[in-house]
């Protein structure tokens, strides 16, 4: 069976593009909020985790040979995010994000060691 068609694969993609999506709409209620929600480290954070999943997506889909060590890369800037975002506790949108962050990073930190391991 090709990579591409796992579950695992298709799960990880799933997870990456549903992050992207949720790290976008936190970056306009944050840009909406403004003051700490804005600030540039906090909104550098968000705009790399948008990015690593984006590219981890594609990677996979295309059966990149490195897409497992781009895997690693998204878990990383995920795991960043939902730090940053868990700095805000009485905001629930930073919430669902760092939540979001969390499930996306397990999958790729996941797919990275099992990929890894078989490649």
């Amino acid at each position: 069976m090709d990579r591409i068609e796992s579950d695992e694969i298709r799960r990880c993609i799933a997870e990456c593009d549903s992050c992207h999506d949720t790290c976008v709409r936190t970056i306009a209620h944050c840009l909406r909020r403004g003051g700490s929600h804005a600030a540039a480290d906090h909104m550098l954070t968000l705009l790399d985790c948008v990015d690593t999943c984006a590219i981890s997506a594609s990677f996979m889909l295309r059966d990149s040979k490195v897409y497992p060590r781009v895997c690693g890369l998204c878990a990383d800037a995920c795991e960043a995010c939902a730090r940053s975002c868990e700095a805000f506790h009485d905001d629930q949108v930073m919430r669902r994000c760092a939540e979001e962050c969390r499930r996306c990073a397990a999958s790729c930190r996941a797919m990275a060691t099992v990929a890894g391991a078989n490649a």
